[in-house]
């Protein structure tokens, strides 16, 4: 798109469902099903595309959002190909990191069934990520969540998971890290931003149904608490924050639009 422009362009294409994007200088790496791609941007042409990543593990869910971490890796969620089931990869259901070059590929916690948004809190290595739970408990069971990324921790998928009504784990959680925040039952919470001090999170809600979800929370990740920020989408589900941090971008994905969203 450029500057000034309300009209969409297309750069380049040949993508399986790309989800994620993250820029390292002029740089640009697209996360898409079962693959990460490395693009060089010069100006408004991308002038070198290669493949840094593929035969990642992917079905029901797949990879989506990379990011670009303080220390220079790309990190990455890896969905879990299932429901609810024992993986056989253990690159499924995990945060992963990778040299930008694709070399020295880590898993760096697992148990995390969709881990759909990643973001890195400003000035610091803390890495949180949403997370959309089990379909099969009911209607107000379990709840989304937001998880702080520790080394080798594991969060609890398939055995695992946390209630929406009781506010706390339930299955086979031994050993299991807890998060730092529970979101409504089926809401998909996805994309992450931090803006103005505040983590956001775009929750893209149920397909058919409107009871959960379709709008933005603002999470303090110290307390676990949550309020509603603004609603009246259809399904929002990319968010970035403009150079300055002037403003903050939310991608309706049942529209096709993009709000920018300024402070009053």
């Amino acid at each position: 798109m450029g500057r000034g422009s309300t009209q969409p362009r297309v750069v380049t294409r040949g993508f399986r469902t790309p989800l994620g994007l993250a820029w390292s200088g002029s740089t640009l790496f697209v996360s898409a099903q079962g693959s990460l791609h490395r693009l060089v941007v010069r100006g408004k042409r991308v002038v070198s595309r290669r493949t840094i990543l593929s035969g990642l593990p992917f079905g029901r869910h797949q990879q989506d959002t990379v990011a670009l971490g303080p220390d220079g890796r790309l990190y990455l969620g890896s969905g879990s190909t299932c429901n609810a089931c024992a993986e056989q990869d253990r690159r499924s259901a995990a945060i992963l990191s990778v040299r930008q070059d694709g070399t020295d590929l880590r898993i760096i916690a697992r148990g995390l069934r969709n881990p759909f948004g990643l973001a890195f809190e400003p000035g610091s290595n803390r890495l949180y990520v949403s997370d959309n739970a089990r379909d099969d408990l009911g209607e107000s069971e379990p709840a989304e969540t937001i998880v702080l990324i520790r080394q080798g921790a594991h969060y609890g998928w398939p055995g695992c998971w946390s209630s929406w009504r009781e506010r706390e784990l339930r299955g086979s959680c031994r050993g299991v890290t807890k998060p730092v925040a529970l979101l409504e039952p089926h809401s998909s919470a996805d994309s992450l931003a931090f803006w103005r001090g505040r983590l956001f999170v775009a929750e893209w809600g149920q397909y058919l149904s409107e009871r959960w979800g379709r709008k933005l929370v603002r999470v303090d990740v110290e307390t676990g608490r949550w309020t509603t920020f603004a609603d009246g989408f259809e399904h929002p589900l990319g968010l970035a924050v403009e150079p300055g941090g002037g403003a903050l971008l939310v991608g309706d994905w049942g529209r096709g639009v993009v709000y920018r969203i300024r402070p009053r």
